[in-house]
């Protein structure tokens, strides 16, 4: 896709958002990494990033310390429900409460958009469809190029990473979508064919009028 009318937009940036900037023609506004796998192995390019950034604050422990544009954010991966069962949550000021991770730093940004005060927030290349090998949240090695991403080297060439909890990730988006709701906000996802249909779906040249 051609990404550039972004340039005109706010625009939150995840994980290895850095992969794709000179070919997507634009730069983030803010900066999202929760995952301690991605902060380990993309320190040095995230420290390169001239924009606000919120990192977990253990991920960062020895590779990040606070600046002006570096926010270290206490993160919690779920909580437990009355059964046990591993359950996210959603919160709504990060500077007292942090960040509930969800299984997805998707689930993290929207959080932060909602602290930030957006009403509508435009989801753009939504990661929700995967080929892997093993059981949700396994740890492997990714030899050769990575096919998940718009980079083949976003995990590729022997970097690890976590196969992705999808069940988890949907039911973070539902309760982001319940939350954004209840306060007359909005999510909605204008990925080019994309497979997670947890929010509602608009084409991005009506949303961007390209």
């Amino acid at each position: 896709m051609d990404l550039s009318f972004l340039r005109r937009e706010t625009c939150i940036g995840m994980n290895k958002i850095y992969l794709g900037i000179r070919k997507f023609i634009f730069y983030p506004r803010y900066y999202v990494a929760v995952n301690h796998k991605v902060v380990k192995q993309a320190a040095i390019d995230i420290r390169a990033l001239s924009c606000v950034k919120f990192i977990s604050q253990s991920a960062a422990r020895g590779l990040f310390e606070e600046s002006a544009l570096t926010y270290l954010v206490r993160t919690h991966p779920y909580y437990l429900d009355q059964a046990g069962i591993k359950r996210p949550g959603f919160c709504r000021d990060i500077a007292r409460e942090g960040l509930h991770e969800g299984w997805t730093v998707t689930h993290a940004a929207l959080q932060i958009a909602y602290f930030l005060g957006f009403v509508e927030v435009v989801i753009i290349g939504m990661d929700h469809r995967y080929a892997y090998s093993g059981n949700p949240n396994e740890a492997h090695i990714l030899e050769g190029a990575d096919p998940n991403h718009f980079s083949p080297d976003y995990f590729g060439g022997g970097q690890a990473w976590d196969n992705p909890d999808l069940a988890h990730s949907e039911e973070s988006y539902r309760l982001a979508r319940q939350e954004y709701e209840k306060t007359g906000r909005r999510i909605i996802d204008a990925t080019l064919d994309g497979a997670c249909t947890l929010f509602e779906k608009v084409d991005y040249r009506t949303v961007f009028r390209r």
